[in-house]
This record gives C-alpha cells, structure tokens and sequence, in this order.
C-alpha cells in the first residue's frame, strides 16, 4: 500500500466531523481527497524518508502564510514547485486537533479552487 490507512481514516473522519462530504481518488502514489469534484488534500510517501505527508490546496494568499510554519514544505513533484499546495510533515498533523485545521483550511478554499480539466 502506497499510503498509510491509519491516516486516511484520520482524514475521512476530520471531513465527516467538519460535515464536509469527500469522494477519494488513488494518484499521485497516494490518495487524494475531493470535494466537489476539485482536490483538497492527500496522502503522499516521501521517497527519501519514507514518511507520509499530507499534502494540502490551500490557495497561493494561504500558502504564504503556511510556509513559514516548521512542519510546512512546498509542495514540488517535478522539480517545480506547485503554487497554493503545501506539504504538510507528520509531527505538523499528528494530533487531531492539527488535522482539522488543516481541514478547515483546504474546506475554506475549496469554494475558490477551480476544478481540474475532465479527461
């Protein structure tokens, strides 16, 4: 498994808990969370260390002020950092009160974000 199913069921339950309804999707070597179609967050393995960070879409005004938080990195898959996406390190969503800000944050975006291009 690519993802670690602890923290999926974490997440499923801080969106249920915010009375947020969330479709999942396996991409990116993880699993991806959406709401209405558009994505919020996920879970993705780090190759070099092996730990599982939650990445999440927070908008580029959020992103600035999530990046100076310790347990924030810039999201990049490709050599090129993904604009309004951050990943988050497991000491910065351990607890569950971190994951539902977090949560909080990609819900309050998530009106805001556009869709991806259907295939």
């Amino acid at each position: 498994m690519a993802y670690d199913e602890f923290i999926a069921d974490r997440i499923r339950q801080a969106f249920h808990d915010q009375g947020a309804r969330c479709t999942e999707k396996k991409m990116m070597g993880g699993l991806c969370f959406l709401v209405d179609d558009k994505m919020c967050c996920g879970i993705h393995t780090d190759k070099k260390s092996g730990d599982n960070l939650l990445m999440v879409r927070l908008g580029e005004e959020a992103y600035n002020q999530a990046i100076e938080n310790p347990h924030c990195l810039p999201m990049d898959f490709t050599g090129r950092t993904m604009k309004g996406y951050v990943f988050v390190t497991p000491s910065g969503f351990d607890e569950d009160e971190a994951l539902a800000g977090w949560i909080k944050l990609v819900l309050e975006f998530n009106p805001l974000a556009k869709s991806s291009k259907r295939k």
